[in-house]
Protein backbone atom coordinates (compact mmCIF):
# COMPACT_ATOMS: atom_id res chain seq x y z
CA UNK A 1 0.00 0.00 0.00
CA UNK A 2 1.67 3.46 -1.01
CA UNK A 3 2.62 5.76 2.17
CA UNK A 4 -0.07 8.14 2.96
CA UNK A 5 -3.36 6.53 1.03
CA UNK A 6 -5.62 5.73 4.00
CA UNK A 7 -7.18 1.94 3.80
CA UNK A 8 -10.60 3.50 3.10
CA UNK A 9 -9.62 5.58 0.19
CA UNK A 10 -7.04 3.02 -1.19
CA UNK A 11 -10.06 0.46 -1.14
CA UNK A 12 -12.09 3.23 -2.67
CA UNK A 13 -9.40 3.81 -5.57
CA UNK A 14 -9.21 0.18 -6.22
CA UNK A 15 -12.68 -0.43 -6.78
CA UNK A 16 -12.69 2.91 -8.85
CA UNK A 17 -10.17 1.14 -11.29
CA UNK A 18 -12.38 -2.37 -11.40
CA UNK A 19 -15.38 0.24 -12.03
CA UNK A 20 -13.83 2.19 -14.78
CA UNK A 21 -12.35 -1.47 -16.23
CA UNK A 22 -15.69 -2.76 -16.51
CA UNK A 23 -17.17 0.45 -18.02
CA UNK A 24 -14.41 0.01 -21.24
CA UNK A 25 -15.16 -3.43 -21.82
CA UNK A 26 -18.61 -3.64 -21.10
CA UNK A 27 -19.51 -4.25 -24.97
CA UNK A 28 -16.59 -6.52 -25.26
CA UNK A 29 -17.66 -9.35 -22.42
CA UNK A 30 -19.62 -12.67 -22.94
CA UNK A 31 -22.01 -13.24 -20.57
CA UNK A 32 -19.96 -15.96 -18.97
CA UNK A 33 -17.34 -12.98 -18.16
CA UNK A 34 -19.79 -10.70 -17.46
CA UNK A 35 -21.21 -12.98 -14.37
CA UNK A 36 -17.48 -13.49 -13.50
CA UNK A 37 -16.83 -9.98 -13.27
CA UNK A 38 -20.02 -9.06 -11.00
CA UNK A 39 -18.88 -12.00 -8.56
CA UNK A 40 -15.38 -10.72 -8.32
CA UNK A 41 -16.43 -7.40 -7.64
CA UNK A 42 -19.24 -8.90 -5.04
CA UNK A 43 -16.17 -10.97 -3.61
CA UNK A 44 -14.20 -7.90 -3.49
CA UNK A 45 -16.99 -6.56 -1.20
CA UNK A 46 -17.31 -9.21 0.79
CA UNK A 47 -13.54 -8.97 1.55
CA UNK A 48 -13.91 -5.45 2.68
CA UNK A 49 -16.71 -6.08 4.91
CA UNK A 50 -14.37 -8.55 6.37
CA UNK A 51 -11.69 -6.42 7.05
CA UNK A 52 -13.71 -3.59 8.46
CA UNK A 53 -15.43 -5.94 11.12
CA UNK A 54 -11.99 -7.41 12.08
CA UNK A 55 -11.57 -4.07 13.03
CA UNK A 56 -14.16 -3.14 15.04
CA UNK A 57 -13.69 -6.28 17.03
CA UNK A 58 -11.12 -4.46 18.73
CA UNK A 59 -8.85 -6.77 18.93
CA UNK A 60 -6.48 -5.67 21.38
CA UNK A 61 -8.66 -5.97 24.18
CA UNK A 62 -8.97 -9.43 23.30
CA UNK A 63 -4.94 -10.23 23.14
CA UNK A 64 -3.80 -7.46 25.45
CA UNK A 65 -6.60 -7.46 28.53
CA UNK A 66 -8.89 -10.20 28.12
CA UNK A 67 -7.23 -13.28 27.47
CA UNK A 68 -4.57 -12.57 29.90
CA UNK A 69 -6.77 -11.91 32.68
CA UNK A 70 -9.02 -14.78 32.09
CA UNK A 71 -5.35 -16.64 32.28
CA UNK A 72 -4.66 -14.89 35.22
CA UNK A 73 -7.99 -15.79 36.95
CA UNK A 74 -7.54 -19.58 36.00
CA UNK A 75 -3.73 -19.53 37.43
CA UNK A 76 -5.46 -17.99 40.59
CA UNK A 77 -7.80 -21.23 41.02
CA UNK A 78 -5.40 -23.63 40.67
CA UNK A 79 -3.52 -21.60 43.10
CA UNK A 80 -6.48 -21.31 45.29
CA UNK A 81 -7.45 -25.34 45.04
CA UNK A 82 -3.68 -25.95 45.62
CA UNK A 83 -3.98 -24.22 49.13
CA UNK A 84 -7.68 -25.69 49.80
CA UNK A 85 -5.91 -28.96 49.27
CA UNK A 86 -3.18 -28.73 51.40
CA UNK A 87 -5.09 -27.82 53.87
CA UNK A 88 -8.02 -29.90 53.81
CA UNK A 89 -4.34 -32.57 53.55
CA UNK A 90 -3.20 -31.23 57.31
CA UNK A 91 -6.66 -31.45 59.05
CA UNK A 92 -6.48 -35.53 57.37
CA UNK A 93 -3.09 -35.79 59.46
CA UNK A 94 -4.22 -34.09 62.27
CA UNK A 95 -7.42 -36.42 62.49
CA UNK A 96 -5.10 -39.23 62.02
CA UNK A 97 -3.25 -38.82 65.06
CA UNK A 98 -6.37 -38.36 67.20
CA UNK A 99 -7.52 -41.74 65.30
CA UNK A 100 -4.99 -43.01 67.05
CA UNK A 101 -5.96 -42.41 70.73
CA UNK A 102 -9.60 -43.26 70.62
CA UNK A 103 -11.60 -46.69 70.67
CA UNK A 104 -10.77 -49.32 68.09
CA UNK A 105 -14.67 -49.13 66.77
CA UNK A 106 -14.14 -45.21 66.12
CA UNK A 107 -11.11 -45.07 65.21
CA UNK A 108 -11.83 -47.39 62.60
CA UNK A 109 -15.12 -45.12 61.34
CA UNK A 110 -12.91 -42.19 61.27
CA UNK A 111 -9.87 -43.93 59.52
CA UNK A 112 -13.11 -44.66 56.57
CA UNK A 113 -13.31 -40.92 56.62
CA UNK A 114 -9.77 -39.69 56.43
CA UNK A 115 -9.21 -42.20 53.83
CA UNK A 116 -12.19 -41.01 51.67
CA UNK A 117 -10.88 -37.54 52.09
CA UNK A 118 -7.41 -37.92 50.48
CA UNK A 119 -9.22 -39.88 47.55
CA UNK A 120 -11.15 -37.19 47.24
CA UNK A 121 -8.32 -34.51 47.06
CA UNK A 122 -7.08 -36.42 44.03
CA UNK A 123 -9.69 -33.15 42.24
CA UNK A 124 -7.09 -30.88 42.65
CA UNK A 125 -4.34 -32.54 40.55
CA UNK A 126 -7.70 -33.23 37.45
CA UNK A 127 -8.97 -30.17 37.71
CA UNK A 128 -5.30 -28.13 37.67
CA UNK A 129 -5.13 -30.50 34.48
CA UNK A 130 -8.07 -29.38 32.61
CA UNK A 131 -7.09 -25.39 33.70
CA UNK A 132 -3.70 -25.94 32.16
CA UNK A 133 -5.71 -27.60 28.70
CA UNK A 134 -8.29 -24.35 28.99
CA UNK A 135 -4.73 -21.88 29.22
CA UNK A 136 -3.07 -23.84 26.44
CA UNK A 137 -6.08 -23.38 24.12
CA UNK A 138 -6.41 -19.81 25.26
CA UNK A 139 -3.24 -18.87 24.63
CA UNK A 140 -3.62 -20.44 21.29
CA UNK A 141 -6.54 -18.43 20.13
CA UNK A 142 -4.58 -15.23 21.09
CA UNK A 143 -1.62 -16.40 18.68
CA UNK A 144 -4.65 -16.88 16.29
CA UNK A 145 -6.07 -14.01 17.15
CA UNK A 146 -3.03 -11.36 17.23
CA UNK A 147 -1.88 -13.14 13.77
CA UNK A 148 -4.95 -12.17 11.87
CA UNK A 149 -4.88 -8.75 13.46
CA UNK A 150 -1.71 -8.23 12.71
CA UNK A 151 -2.53 -9.24 8.95
CA UNK A 152 -5.81 -7.21 8.55
CA UNK A 153 -5.07 -4.44 10.93
CA UNK A 154 -2.57 -2.36 9.00
CA UNK A 155 -5.17 -2.29 6.46
CA UNK A 156 -8.40 -1.22 8.16
CA UNK A 157 -8.31 1.51 11.38
CA UNK A 158 -9.44 0.23 14.12
CA UNK A 159 -12.76 2.68 15.30
CA UNK A 160 -12.26 4.79 18.46
CA UNK A 161 -14.20 3.74 21.38
CA UNK A 162 -16.40 6.34 22.48
CA UNK A 163 -15.64 8.23 26.03
CA UNK A 164 -19.31 6.72 27.20
CA UNK A 165 -18.18 2.94 26.48
CA UNK A 166 -14.87 3.43 27.90
CA UNK A 167 -16.33 4.63 30.93
CA UNK A 168 -18.74 2.13 31.36
CA UNK A 169 -16.01 -0.74 31.01
CA UNK A 170 -13.77 0.93 33.20
CA UNK A 171 -16.90 1.82 35.95
CA UNK A 172 -17.57 -2.04 35.41
CA UNK A 173 -13.94 -3.62 35.57
CA UNK A 174 -13.92 -1.10 39.37
CA UNK A 175 -17.67 -2.52 40.56
CA UNK A 176 -16.38 -6.14 39.95
CA UNK A 177 -17.81 -8.79 41.74
CA UNK A 178 -16.64 -11.74 43.38
CA UNK A 179 -13.35 -13.02 44.37
CA UNK A 180 -10.29 -11.10 43.08
CA UNK A 181 -6.89 -11.53 41.98
CA UNK A 182 -4.08 -11.30 44.87
CA UNK A 183 -3.24 -7.46 44.83
CA UNK A 184 -6.26 -6.11 42.95
CA UNK A 185 -8.95 -6.49 45.52
CA UNK A 186 -10.22 -3.48 48.14
CA UNK A 187 -7.97 -4.16 51.00
CA UNK A 188 -9.53 -4.34 54.86
CA UNK A 189 -8.20 -1.22 55.75
CA UNK A 190 -10.17 0.43 53.26
CA UNK A 191 -13.59 -1.19 53.75
CA UNK A 192 -13.11 -0.54 57.31
CA UNK A 193 -12.60 3.23 56.51
CA UNK A 194 -15.55 3.16 54.50
CA UNK A 195 -17.56 1.72 56.91
CA UNK A 196 -16.06 4.04 59.42
CA UNK A 197 -17.48 6.80 57.30
CA UNK A 198 -21.39 6.09 57.77
CA UNK A 199 -20.47 6.29 61.61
Amino acid sequence: MPDGIPAAGQDGKIEAAVRAVLDTLAGDLTATEAALLAELEGLGRTVARAKREIASLRVDDITEAHIPAATDELDAIVGHTAQATNEILDCCEALERVAAKVPAAEAEVLQGAITRIYEACSFQDITGQRIGKVVAALKAIEARVGAVAERFGSAVAAPAASPAAVTAETEGRRLANGPQLPGAGVSQAEIDRLLADFD
